[in-house]
């Protein structure tokens, strides 16, 4: 399966964020803030990225990502955030998908299946 990064604040969130995706077989590394997914994407060689936008402290997810694929422009991303209004920032079109979170997890396993399956991973 895959190595997942998951770039999440909201702690309920991130925890059952990594749960599923670890009882689909993934290896889930979490960070909560921008600076801590830049971090972690330089140490090690992720599968694929899900950062939400909003993020604590001076980097947001926007930034993260651009700093990630900075580095490595063949990470996918997936952005998984509660705001809409961001699908339309162009600074948002190199991710892979753009989740809009709810209490249904369905869109963000759809979306994670979908991109590691271009990617030829499963």
């Amino acid at each position: 399966m895959a190595t997942i990064l998951l770039v999440e604040d909201e702690q309920s969130l991130c925890e059952l964020y990594a749960t599923i995706l670890r009882s689909e077989g993934h290896e889930v590394f979490v960070t909560h803030d921008g600076k801590s997914a830049v971090e972690a994407a330089h140490g090690r060689k992720h599968d694929l990225v899900i950062m939400d936008i909003c993020l604590p402290e001076k980097m947001d997810g926007i930034e993260s990502m651009s700093k990630i694929l900075g580095e490595d422009k063949t990470i996918p991303v997936i952005i998984n955030t509660g705001y809409t209004q961001y699908r339309d920032n162009f600074m948002t079109w190199a991710a892979e998908a753009y989740v809009v979170k709810s209490a249904d997890t369905g869109p963000l396993l759809e979306a994670v299946r979908e991109v590691l399956a271009r990617k030829g991973k499963k």
